[in-house]
């Protein structure tokens, strides 16, 4: 086999060097060497040695150390305050929780190690001067795009029930495809995921959304999702019988994923939620027709409802809710009309706003498509000459401030002054005053003196 070199960044070089000048075996291991020959830029790097903890502490006694982990083999080192894992070979113990093991066995046998790790292509090790170690064919699968257990799957799944979604979102993020055998114990055994904690769940979930491939596994794994999102159960089969909709309520769901350009969580999050309250507010016409009138509402309370149960951060949270109560609401084209959406969310989320809403129509009727995402871009292009200008649409950006709306309109202390910035501010933004100091405060004046109608 070709050997495969994979670059190594310099402090993992030192840690390396460091542990075999005290005759040490170690390898970089796991998912860095996985991206690497992916040509992926690694998240973080894992390191494996023949070294026990207390070796470990002893080849780098200047070093700073953080000894969490000691227990399970695990010593992170701190090279120029950026922490990097060091963990013994080691073969894991009894699961009796789904998540770690009860015990563990430290080994000397880099192989032994590998074969107790979840996927073939995360069970290859690299060292810069042995090179790529391979046990288990995880160049073949990665060669293949294949998701393939270490040994049995039903195994590897029944020790730690999160390498169901793990699996997941490797085909997600990768394009890879699970192997039958692999599949097959992701449906017999996924019920077993409500004994995993919903922050590991969470975290999973959120990398599966942010993926290009999330529409797939959707559609693959729907009973797998609706274990923990059990909503999503009413959304299959749900007919929408509109002109404007070619799918279900699912179908339709998966398209707009699909379609979705973001790869931002919130947008696709948000696109992912957007429907989900259709099977809960629909009306159906004489004609046959069916109606989602205030569908927004009600798919932002189920959104927020299950945000809070998979316990997103509460920033994370307001922003999808607030999206999908806004995804269905009526965007006119004018200059005015973008300020002051500006003004009730901010630019980020008007622009997310807009990012939902063009998937949202991609996911609908073909027919109806151009001229609405036409639309949307025209919408687009307002956002821009308005940002471009610093044209005024929120109350920063007033010439006047609530000192100068206190000594015009002869104020006390107290809610009316708010009253009144709003006021100039709404109309500064339908264009009846020009956003300049004098204007303003002889606007105030007039309507202060009655000589200006308010």
């Amino acid at each position: 086999m070709k050997r495969i070199n994979v670059e190594v960044p310099a402090p993992v070089n030192y840690i390396i060097q460091e542990l075999e000048k005290c005759g040490h075996e170690v390898y970089m291991v796991g998912g860095c060497v996985r991206d690497s020959v992916l040509g992926r830029k690694p998240h973080d790097y894992d390191i494996c040695t023949s070294a026990t903890p207390d070796e470990i502490l002893k080849a780098f006694p200047d070093e700073e150390i953080i000894p969490t982990g000691l227990q399970h083999g695990t010593v992170t080192i701190l090279i120029n305050k950026e922490p990097f894992e060091v963990t013994t070979y080691r073969i894991d113990g009894d699961y009796s929780d789904n998540r770690r093991p009860d015990n563990v066995t430290f080994t000397k046998n880099l192989v032994e190690d590998l074969r107790r790790r979840d996927f073939t292509i995360n069970a290859m090790a690299y060292n810069p001067k042995t090179g790529l170690i391979d046990p288990f064919n995880g160049m073949e699968d990665i060669k293949y795009k294949k998701i393939r257990c270490v040994g049995s799957a039903e195994d590897r799944f029944n020790e730690d029930a999160l390498r169901i979604l793990r699996a997941i979102r490797f085909e997600a993020q990768l394009g890879f495809a699970g192997l039958p055998e692999t599949m097959f114990e992701i449906e017999r055994q996924y019920d077993r995921l409500k004994n995993i904690s919903i922050e590991r769940i969470n975290s999973e979930f959120c990398k599966i959304v942010a993926s290009e491939q999330f529409c797939v596994e959707l559609v693959l794994y729907p009973n797998v999702f609706s274990l923990f999102i059990p909503e999503l159960k009413d959304l299959i089969g749900f007919q929408q019988n509109n002109p404007y909709h070619a799918y279900d309520v699912f179908d339709h769901t998966v398209h707009a994923i699909e379609k979705c350009e973001s790869d931002d969580l919130v947008v696709r999050l948000a696109v992912f939620f957007h429907d989900f309250g259709k099977p809960y507010s629909y009306q159906d016409g004489e004609d046959g027709i069916r109606h989602f009138k205030g569908h927004g509402k009600v798919s932002a309370e189920i959104t927020d409802s299950i945000m809070k149960r998979l316990r997103f951060d509460n920033e994370t949270r307001n922003n999808v809710v607030e999206l999908v109560y806004y995804h269905d609401a009526t965007f006119e084209v004018g200059n005015k009309y973008v300020k002051r959406w500006l003004n009730k969310i901010g630019e980020k989320q008007f622009r997310w706003l807009l990012e939902v809403r063009k998937a949202d129509i991609k996911g609908q009727k073909p027919d109806y498509e151009e001229s609405r995402i036409e639309k949307i871009n025209n919408i687009e292009n307002i956002l821009e000459e308005i940002l471009s200008e610093k044209s005024c649409f929120s109350l920063k950006d007033l010439a006047v401030n609530g000192n100068d709306v206190k000594e015009v309109m002869k104020l006390k202390e107290g809610k009316d002054i708010g009253y009144w910035l709003n006021e100039i501010l709404k109309r500064v933004i339908d264009g009846e005053l020009e956003n300049n100091k004098d204007d303003l405060v002889y606007w105030m004046t007039g309507v202060r003196d009655g000589w200006i109608k308010f």
